[in-house]
């Protein structure tokens, strides 16, 4: 997904800022599909403005700058909408937890076992902060991949707890790392 498609994407949810827009991709409800920083955010909104698809208007605030509120257009809807009947990129995932696993061996079963602690606490602040996100959103699709998310972290602490300890063995250097490399 563009970072064009993102704004579009964010703003057919009601009027926002480029800030706001930038929230919503790294904390809110769409920081599970695609990165965007400030720096490719505002270039894409005024692209999107020369082109039709969004308008903007400044809102005065008392003692500051003024912000500059974005809308989305119908012909903005309408090009969200085609560009999600594109064929999709392949998921990434990507994460610092698997790179401290490669190089087990060479960490010791203690960094290990502080990586494993992390990552579950990361999980499990990650499923709560899922399990506790209102249902009432107006998209019928925001239940299922809300459901999908729940079932996906669900699914790598059960993985974390069932084969944490195997981690620790190969850091331990019970496990040949090239013995795991074939499994």
């Amino acid at each position: 997904m563009s970072v064009r498609s993102l704004c579009l994407a964010i703003l057919t949810f009601g009027d926002a800022t480029g800030y706001e827009i930038r929230k919503e991709s790294t904390e809110g409800r769409f920081s599970y599909f695609d990165d965007a920083s400030f720096g490719s955010i505002y270039p894409a909104l005024a692209r999107l403005e020369a082109d039709g698809m969004v308008t903007v208007r400044e809102e005065h605030q008392p003692g500051k700058p003024a912000r500059k509120v974005y809308s989305i257009t119908d012909a903005g809807r309408d090009e969200f909408l085609a560009s999600l009947c594109e064929p999709q990129a392949p998921d990434t995932f990507k994460s610092p937890f698997l790179l401290i696993a490669m190089y087990a061996a060479e960490l010791g079963p203690d960094v290990i076992r502080r990586a494993l602690n992390r990552r579950r606490d990361q999980v499990t602040a990650e499923l709560k902060q899922m399990e506790d996100c209102s249902e009432t959103n107006p998209h019928a699709g925001s239940k299922w991949i809300r459901n999908y998310g729940i079932a996906c972290m669900n699914f790598t602490l059960a993985y974390l707890d069932q084969h944490g300890e195997d981690l620790i063995e190969i850091a331990e250097g019970a496990v040949p790392p090239q013995a795991t490399a074939a499994e």
